[in-house]
C-alpha cells in the first residue's frame, strides 16, 4: 500500500518499535519545551529514520492521513489541543493495549459508540471483555521487534520475570506470589524498581533480551494483564515460559510444550523446579516456543495485519 502519514503518541516504547516496522511516515508529538524527545534514547534508539518527532504545537501543520490514539488523554484531550479541526476529521484508530479496568466485564471504553473510530485490541480476550458499544472493533495480535540473532541459552539455573514496578502494582503484577515463590526457588526480576526488591534493576531495551536469554525460563506472575510483551519476547528467542493461566495466556502456552501455565501457585512451583532440574527439557520446550512465535507472533504477520487495518480505515468515510 502507499505510504501513509500517521500521527501516533509515544505511549508504549516496545510496541511502538514493533508498529514502526510498517514503513509509513510516523509522526510522534512531543511537548514544545522538550529539548530531547524519545527517539535516540531508551527504546526509541532502535526506531527507523522514518519515525519523526514533532513539537506538539506544530502538529496542526502536518498533512496527516491517519490518527492513532492510545490513551483516554489522547482521545479526550490531546486531539482537541494539538489537531486542527480538519485533522480531526481524518480516519482514526484507538489502539487499546490493556485489559479492561476497573471491572473485567463492565468497564465502558472511552471510545464506545464512536462510529468513526476503529478500536484495535491486542488480544481477543480484551476485545471480548471491553464494553465498546457500537464502535467497530478488530484484533491485531502482538509481535516484537528485537534483535533476531538473540537465542535462548538457558545456562543460568534461575527463572527471570521482566516487569516494571512490580511492588507498586502489587497483586495485579503478582508481587505477593513472587515474594512467596522466591523463598524456595532461585528467581529474580528485571525492570524499573526491581533492584529495590532484590532484582537486577533496569536494563536498556536493546540489551535486555540477550541478558534474559541466559536464564532457564521466563516466568510471569501477572494475575490480570493483556498478553505481556515479555512473554512474546521470550517465545521469540526460544525460551520456555511459566505463567499464570489468566486472560489470553491459556490460548498461547500449552503445558509441557512451550512451558507451563496454571492458576495454582503450587503447580507453578513444581513446574519451575522441573525446568531447573531438566535443562534438556527446557531447551526442547524453548524450541517449540520459538516455532510458536514464528507462526503466530512474527513481525511479518504483524505488519501485514496492520497494513490491512490501515487500508480499511483510510478508505472509510468520516462523518462531521
Amino acid at each position: 500500500m502507499r505510504k501513509l502519514n500517521i500521527l501516533v503518541w509515544h505511549i508504549h516504547g516496545a510496541y511502538l518499535t514493533a508498529l514502526a516496522q510498517a514503513e509509513h511516515n510516523w509522526y510522534v508529538p512531543i511537548k514544545p519545551d522538550q529539548s530531547e524527545g524519545y527517539i535516540g534514547r531508551g527504546v526509541g534508539s532502535s526506531m527507523p529514520d522514518y519515525v519523526r518527532e514533532v513539537p506538539a504545537d506544530q502538529v496542526r501543520n502536518l498533512d496527516l492521513d491517519l490518527i492513532i490514539f492510545q490513551t483516554p488523554k489522547n482521545y479526550q484531550e490531546d486531539q482537541y489541543e494539538i489537531l486542527s479541526a480538519e485533522q480531526r476529521q481524518r480516519p482514526r484508530i484507538y489502539l487499546q493495549h490493556n485489559s479492561p479496568e476497573p471491572h473485567p466485564t463492565d468497564s465502558r471504553h472511552w471510545a464506545a459508540d464512536d462510529p468513526d473510530t476503529l478500536l484495535v485490541h491486542v488480544t481477543h480476550y480484551n476485545r471480548l471483555m471491553w464494553d465498546t458499544g457500537t464502535t467497530p472493533t478488530t484484533v491485531v495480535e502482538h509481535s516484537v521487534a528485537i534483535d533476531p540473532s538473540i537465542r535462548y541459552d538457558g545456562s543460568r539455573p534461575e527463572g527471570i520475570f521482566v516487569v516494571n514496578e512490580m511492588q507498586r502494582r502489587g497483586r495485579m503484577a503478582g508481587y505477593d506470589l513472587y515474594e512467596t515463590l522466591r523463598q524456595d526457588l532461585p528467581l529474580t526480576t528485571v525492570g524499573m524498581g526491581s533492584a529495590a526488591i532484590g532484582g537486577i534493576g533496569e536494563i536498556h531495551y536493546t540489551q535486555l533480551h540477550r541478558r534474559v536469554a541466559e536464564y532457564r525460563f521466563l516466568y510471569s506472575l501477572m494475575r490480570y494483564s493483556s498478553l505481556p510483551l515479555a512473554v512474546i519476547e521470550a517465545l521469540t528467542i526460544g525460551m520456555p515460559v511459566v505463567a499464570l493461566a489468566t486472560t489470553e495466556l491459556p490460548t498461547v502456552i500449552e503445558n509441557g510444550v512451550h512451558g507451563f501455565i496454571s492458576c495454582n501457585p503450587d503447580e507453578l512451583r513444581q513446574h519451575m523446579q522441573f525446568l531447573l532440574d531438566n535443562p534438556a527439557e527446557a531447551r526442547r520446550m524453548g524450541n517449540n516456543a520459538r516455532k510458536l512465535a514464528q507462526e503466530r507472533f512474527s513481525i511479518e504477520r504483524f505488519v501485514r495485519d496492520w497494513n490491512r487495518v490501515f487500508a480499511e480505515v483510510v478508505g472509510r468515510p468520516v462523518t462531521a
